[in-house]
């Protein structure tokens, strides 16, 4: 799951000297922005990151929701419904390819950390620049099959 993101493969420090004019440095801080929404517990901030559109796509697990509004929905059910938690979310090895100044594709790995369990998977994601910012038009994510006893 996509939205299970968490620390992107780039020092802190490095952090602080992003050129937002430079795609795939706007693109790592919208996923930034995404695994610290997540982690503080903020599914408002972390869905802002996506294209407020009924033309945003999420593929998972065999099915393709559609719309922020849906996806949020999708978020919600499964991470904040009664008895459920958002863990700590974490990305790695992550790239980023750009198309364009207004166009990039990332992809990652992510992991979610709850007290039950530690789950993870890929993901990949194309974004477009707008005129309030990078948002995810399109979310692929897969999650790991468990280990084998």
């Amino acid at each position: 799951m996509h939205g299970l993101l968490a620390c992107v493969l780039v020092a802190p420090t490095a952090w602080l000297a992003v050129d937002q004019d430079r795609p795939a440095d706007a693109v790592r801080a919208v996923l930034r922005e995404q695994v610290e929404a997540w982690n503080k517990g903020d599914l408002d901030r972390f869905m802002n990151t996506y294209w407020d559109s009924d033309e945003l796509t999420f593929y998972s697990g065999g099915s393709v929701t559609k719309g922020r509004k849906a996806v949020a929905e999708r978020y919600r059910k499964t991470y904040r419904a009664e008895g459920k938690e958002m863990g700590k979310l974490a990305f790695s090895e992550m790239y980023v390819q750009e198309f364009g100044p207004d166009a990039a594709l990332a992809r990652s790995r992510w992991k979610l950390t709850t007290s039950r369990e530690t789950v993870e998977g890929l993901f990949t994601l194309i974004l477009r620049k707008y005129p309030d910012g990078w948002k995810i038009v399109h979310d692929h994510t897969s999650k790991a099959d468990p280990p084998k006893k």
